[in-house]
């Protein structure tokens, strides 16, 4: 009964707060138009098309066009509504922010950026919070690996990829320039200045430069629950200080040769607030600071015989300091510093052997090495070669693709022993066909053999070394289908996913905490099921107003399989929802637009007993946000308000690490 009156009421809000921005739209559009000429002139009305999801592999996209639907601030938020995604988030602006796809953990995922892996030897993940979405066009999540053959070695091999396109300039000896700037400000004490400044050089040369800067006091109110009283208290220490500068050179010949130069630079300095524990002050004090550069080049050559030509070559070095003063320790506090360096070098070629039949073949070289500040540090050096050949065939309505990939892996150390050598073969096999002549339904499937190796801190870091860890290896297996049409009434498009999927993980590789050190150790066996279903719609509400709408559901059982005798044989891996589900609506009318954003999770548990006190209890999450995309004396302006967790609710994603309650953010922009 509880359960059914909780979703009414959910329901009569939602449905509340939908009538009320509806009605407000006539007003805010009323304003819009204050400025514009009496005279009438004429609308074209053309209707939107579907977006493109018949891919062989799952996929699914988002474009700079609708982060600010998403009340996105990062790349974490605007993927959070994907199906499948699990953000694991520690709270606040700087908060460290990691994703799970389909319950392998944040380390079988890939991210590429233009085409390049942003690769962390030390600890495998990426934090997605500190990628800013300023100059970031488009971003597209693969499971299995991207549809196009033609790629780096490493776009083959993770079990999913996260696949980041920067803005390029688009300019003409009209407008050889283009500048946008920006300042996003709100709750968190948060002031976020940007701009972004496009150049013309040449016919063939332009350039491109972001810069941002954010700082916020991180402070804010949660709900403090201790089981007998409820409390407000203040989220104190997460403070941060950021600024990141980006920009790339381009070069291009008529489409048939392109060149590109990449620089990245990011600096911060954040505090950790650390846990809330019951009964305890919270520790205080904890910093870290990180200064991360890379430099990466792209060449690509179009061939009159069919040859495609890819080059990609890239250094990074990344900076970690961590300080803790109140670790216990003889010392009494913690003050840790680590340095790694990438050296890599990618070539992939392809060629069209046949109207519908394409090979490619890539390889990769990366060294990568780490230091520290650790006594008995060992100073690991990792080499690694990987090469890969791949086809895709085309007969009538069926589409096959498959790769082959060989890594091989050597490590070596200063001091000390390490892993053993590695030379492992990892295929893929994908399939799509359209079984009737309907051409907007697709069946697809996959299977897909892919492993990862154990990050530096896994084999080195001083308290939980082990030199005897295994690869984590995984076997993927997908079936799906798509559906999708374009259409001429009340609705104007329908696009339906769902794809089935099963993942079998041998010798997992699980930390586990203790009171001071921890340890890491191959876990043995996990099998997650799950299901993953898509819809987006968008309709024609009459007199200018258009809604649009998708949703997004995701099932995930996943189980500890390793000893059928264990107490924790069959239990639900931590921190995985079996039932996770989003939607995204939102009313546009002219330069207006207002978006409702909700999230839905059931409970999870935090580790592997599945007891009851272990259990993390479900929430709902809501955003709102009012968009004017319009101008101001003849230039783009875009002016936008937010707020998060519109209900104040009070829910943790981490376990002792409350999330923050209602908060505002507001921004303006305007191109020159």
């Amino acid at each position: 009964m509880k359960k059914k009156l909780s979703c009414i009421f959910t329901y009569k809000r939602v449905k509340y707060v939908c009538f009320v921005w509806i009605l407000l739209l006539p007003t805010f559009k009323v304003i819009a138009q204050q400025d514009t000429s009496k005279k009438l002139k004429e609308v074209l009305i053309s209707s939107a098309k579907a977006p493109y999801i018949q891919t062989i592999t799952p996929s699914q996209q988002v474009t700079a066009a609708d982060f600010t639907r998403y009340s996105a601030a990062n790349v974490a938020d605007a993927i959070r509504n994907f199906a499948g995604v699990n953000i694991k988030d520690y709270g606040g602006v700087g908060g460290l922010k990691t994703v799970s796809v389909r319950g392998l953990g944040a380390n079988h995922l890939a991210v590429l950026y233009d085409g390049v892996q942003i690769n962390d030897a030390e600890n495998g993940q990426v934090d997605l919070g500190r990628l800013n979405l300023n100059n970031i066009q488009y971003i597209a999540l693969y499971n299995g690996q991207p549809p196009n053959i033609l790629q780096p070695a490493r776009s083959f091999a993770s079990a999913s990829i996260l696949s980041i396109t920067t803005i390029k300039p688009r300019l003409n000896t009209d407008k050889p320039y283009l500048i946008t700037a920006g300042v996003k400000t709100g709750s968190f004490g948060l002031f976020n200045p940007y701009v972004q400044w496009q150049q013309r050089l040449s016919n063939s040369w332009s350039f491109i430069v972001n810069g941002y800067l954010q700082k916020a006091n991180g402070r804010y109110t949660y709900i403090n629950d201790d089981g007998l009283l409820k409390s407000k208290q203040t989220r104190l220490g997460s403070a941060i200080n950021a600024q990141q500068v980006d920009g790339a050179l381009y070069w291009t010949k008529n489409d048939s040769s392109k060149f590109n130069l990449h620089a990245n630079y990011y600096n911060s300095d954040r505090g950790l607030p650390g846990p809330v524990i019951i009964n305890k002050p919270p520790p205080a004090g904890q910093r870290l600071w990180n200064k991360d550069l890379f430099l990466q080049t792209g060449y690509e050559h179009v061939f009159s015989q069919g040859i495609h030509l890819l080059i990609n070559s890239k250094f990074s070095q990344n900076y970690l300091h961590y300080f803790n003063p109140q670790f216990p320790s003889s010392a009494g506090f913690l003050d840790q510093q680590f340095k790694q360096h990438e050296y890599y070098q990618s070539a992939a070629l392809s060629y069209h052997l046949l109207p519908n039949w394409d090979v490619s073949y890539a390889t990769d070289i990366s060294v990568n090495n780490m230091s520290a500040n650790l006594p008995g540090f060992r100073y690991p050096t990792r080499f690694a070669l990987l090469n890969v050949l791949a086809s895709t065939l085309v007969l009538g309505k069926t589409i096959l693709q498959a790769s082959l990939l060989n890594t091989d892996i050597s490590e070596s150390v200063a001091t000390g022993t390490t892993i053993p050598h590695r030379n492992i073969f990892s295929p893929t096999i994908m399939a799509t066909i359209k079984p009737f002549d309907d051409q907007g339904f697709q069946v697809r499937g996959f299977y897909k053999y892919i492993f990862r190796a154990p990050t530096f801190n896994e084999l080195y870091y001083n308290f939980i070394t082990n030199t005897k860890l295994k690869p984590e290896f995984t076997n993927q297996y997908n079936l799906g289908f798509t559906y999708s049409r374009n259409l001429n009434g009340f609705f104007q498009y329908v696009s339906l996913t769902t794809d089935a999927y099963y993942n079998n993980v041998k010798n997992k590789i699980v930390y586990t905490p203790n009171l001071y050190n921890g340890s890491v150790e191959n876990f043995g066996k996990v099998d997650i099921k799950g299901l993953d279903a898509g819809l987006k719609t968008q309709a024609m509400l009459g007199a200018g107003y258009n809604i649009v709408l998708s949703a997004n559901y995701s099932h995930q059982q996943a189980r500890n399989l390793t000893d059928p005798t264990s107490s924790i044989y069959l239990n639900q891996l931590p921190y995985i929802p079996k039932n996770t589900f989003a939607f995204n609506i939102g009313v546009t009318t002219g330069p207006m637009g207002v978006y409702y954003n909700q999230q839905q999770l059931s409970p999870r548990y935090y580790n592997n007993n599945n007891n009851d006190d272990d259990r993390l209890p479900k929430y709902t999450v809501s955003d709102a946000t009012l968009v004017y995309k319009g101008a101001c004396k003849g230039l783009p302006l875009v002016v936008s308000a937010e707020v998060n967790n519109l209900f104040n609710k009070g829910y943790m994603v981490v376990q002792s690490y409350p999330m923050p309650g209602r908060s505002v953010r507001i921004t303006f922009q305007i191109t020159i």
